[in-house]
């Protein structure tokens, strides 16, 4: 990690919004700036411990969710729907997993139309370690007191709903 600065530099933006005559957006500038910049540094946290097992976050979810599957497998538009994400986003992880050999394509038994991503052996065993990983080295140690979880549940949930991510 780079050496911490000796100031705020959101602070000091929300200052150059208020000088500037914005003051009435420049607590929520400063508010959604942090967000992004601790997305950042948590997405960092994320990527190191991931690469050891050679996979991006985005396709540590998509191993995820497949692992949670009945069967270990999903129709592919279900799987772009549940990690919100565009199906091409989905095709291109697939792609990749399936070239290591974590993942296969077959068609849905039923329904000639829909291709299933499964899960292979090596899939759901990296899948497992991968998340004791996460969950030792980033989700118990988040950097949040159990009361900020919490609130960041309520408020971050709150917005999603507000913005159409869920009913």
């Amino acid at each position: 990690m780079a050496t911490p600065l000796p100031r705020d530099p959101i602070a000091d933006a929300r200052l150059n919004w208020e000088r500037h005559g914005w003051s009435e957006v420049a607590a929520p500038m400063a508010a959604i700036t942090a967000i992004m910049r601790t997305q950042q540094i948590l997405l960092a946290r994320i990527d190191g411990v991931l690469k050891p097992f050679g996979v991006t976050f985005a396709r540590y979810e998509l191993l995820a969710l497949l692992s949670f599957a009945h069967g270990g497998a999903l129709p592919m538009n279900k799987a772009s729907a549940l990690l919100q994400v565009h199906p091409t986003s989905v095709t291109n992880a697939v792609d990749r997993l399936q070239g290591v050999g974590l993942v296969i394509r077959s068609t849905h038994p039923t329904d000639g139309r829909t291709t299933l991503i499964e899960l292979t052996p090596e899939g759901r065993a990296l899948a497992g370690r991968a998340t004791a990983a996460l969950n030792v080295e980033v989700f118990a140690q988040s950097g949040f007191t159990e009361q900020e979880v919490d609130q960041l549940i309520r408020v971050l949930g709150s917005f999603r709903r507000d913005a159409g991510d869920f009913a």
